[in-house]
């Protein structure tokens, strides 16, 4: 069977668009001064014998701008996920009021906006990391096919051309998020 360009860059761009999905998903993490389920939506609790996410011992809403509440469907996990929330390293002090945890969301100073610029820009690289790697194996699925003879030495130049530059295209689809969550993060 004949290698096929089309396919390889098929499943290539399938898994650079992953590492960009989960490069939203962390951006989605870190805040920028409003409330946002998915700042806490990545938190895991201790709770039932192990570590499960937030979103599974209970519902995350949006009350007002500055506050967000866990409503928590366990009594018994309150503690738990207040102590989670507390020990997410996000800054924040959740106060439990009955089944409800309340997570006030507080002004971010000069300084913690700099580690956030700083957490956005590890991020970025993770997930260039991540693009590079997928890079690196189309590289070595396209020399494996002239090795068994299935593509030219001309298609292996033409192939390693286009993987490099959907990689390039990539990479700096990442750098564009970073400045946009840069900017996100410096005003309000």
């Amino acid at each position: 069977m004949a290698a096929d360009q089309k396919t390889l860059l098929d499943d290539l761009v399938r898994r650079m668009d992953g590492a960009l999905e989960s490069l939203r998903r962390d951006f989605a993490g870190l805040r920028s001064g409003r409330a946002s389920p998915a700042l806490i939506e990545p938190v895991r609790v201790e709770a039932y014998g192990g570590e499960v996410p937030l979103t599974q011992v209970g519902s995350i809403a949006v009350p007002e701008a500055r506050m967000l509440t866990v409503q928590v469907w366990d009594r018994s996990l309150v503690g738990a996920v207040e102590r989670a929330i507390r020990d997410s390293g996000l800054g924040l002090n959740p106060a439990a009021d009955g089944q409800t945890v309340r997570v006030p969301i507080p002004q971010l100073t000069e300084e913690r906006r700099n580690d956030l610029a700083r957490t956005a820009g590890k991020y970025s690289e993770n997930a260039k990391i991540a693009v590079r790697g997928v890079r690196r194996d189309g590289m070595d699925q396209t020399k494996t096919f002239e090795k068994k003879s299935e593509i030219s030495q001309d298609d292996v130049k033409v192939w390693s051309e286009a993987i490099q530059k959907l990689t390039d295209q990539y990479v700096k689809r990442i750098d564009d998020m970073l400045a946009e969550k840069e900017r996100e993060i410096k005003q309000v």
